[in-house]
């Protein structure tokens, strides 16, 4: 019982790092405190059902045009929300409350259209694998699988490419990106871009194995955030350490205790960090004055 929830606890914990990633994407380059991020993870799904339920499109057909559709969304997040206030010099407080607001109109839109009952994707049950007393279903295996690959290509597409050089250049130094005529507003497209497509590809395959209801991007954001907090705060990798850490310690608390005190340990870890290591693990000190 106890392997197979810390298998299952990998499992999970490889979604939420590549969800982790998308928001870390975003936040260690603009200091955005990006909470609409929720929604595109909970609007990827939404997306893909419209096409493949109720316009009866191919699956891989309808899940493609879902992340576009995410991306899309992300994109004009950026264009329209984010980057007038830039412009304007607005404070980070006004930002993030201008996310909630993103959140607030989205989640509703989206719960007056489908209801707010939790909607299925994949109406059959998944096919299982059996070792020993450890069972794990196709679409676990998938899960698993897809986020590990898309985890590994984005550190060889950030290390090897242009686009991976800017990225870390403007996580570092926005001035000195300045200096050296980066094409600033571009690469934040991009960067939301890409962080979509990690929200998108993340709800997706969760929402194929348990269905999604307007309201599950808040718990994965929160799961998000921490796992970029305990991480390290500006280090890439560091929110894929802290994804897997919280899964698995929600699995043991499972094992221990019951699934009630999954929330209530990540948020004592959260605490314990913020307490004794408030730069994550991999994260640097900071001077203060």
């Amino acid at each position: 019982m106890l392997i197979q929830l810390i298998i299952n606890g990998l499992i999970n914990g490889a979604i939420i790092s590549l969800v982790a990633l998308g928001y870390a994407l975003v936040y260690n380059t603009t200091r955005i405190f990006h909470i609409a991020y929720s929604t595109l993870y909970m609007a990827a799904p939404y997306f893909v059902l419209t096409f493949f339920n109720t316009l009866r499109f191919n699956f891989y057909v309808s899940a493609i045009i879902g992340i576009l559709a995410t991306i899309l969304l992300s994109i004009v997040i950026e264009l329209f929300i984010y980057r007038p206030l830039e412009i304007k010099k607005s404070s980070l407080n006004i930002v993030m409350i201008s996310s909630i607001g993103v959140m607030t109109v989205v989640i509703n839109l989206i719960a007056m259209l489908y209801g707010n009952e939790t909607k299925i994707l994949n109406q059959g049950l998944s096919d299982t694998l059996t070792v020993g007393n450890i069972i794990i279903t196709k679409v676990q295996m998938a899960q698993f699988l897809i986020s590990s690959i898309l985890i590994f290509a984005f550190f060889v597409f950030l290390k090897y490419t242009q686009f991976g050089l800017k990225t870390r250049a403007l996580r570092d130094d926005t001035v000195l990106c300045n200096v050296f005529a980066v094409n600033i507003p571009s690469l934040r497209l991009q960067i939301f871009a890409l962080s979509g497509f990690f929200a998108a590809a993340g709800g997706i395959l969760v929402a194929y194995d348990v269905g999604m209801d307007p309201y599950v991007g808040m718990p994965i954001l929160l799961n998000a955030v921490v796992a970029l907090i305990i991480g390290g705060i500006g280090k890439f990798y560091a929110p894929i350490v802290g994804g897997f850490i919280i899964c698995v310690l929600q699995s043991l608390a499972i094992y221990f205790f019951s699934s009630n005190w999954q929330d209530a340990v990540t948020f004592t870890l959260l605490i314990a960090f913020l307490f004794l290591r408030p730069q994550g693990i991999f994260g640097e000190k900071q001077r203060t004055g």
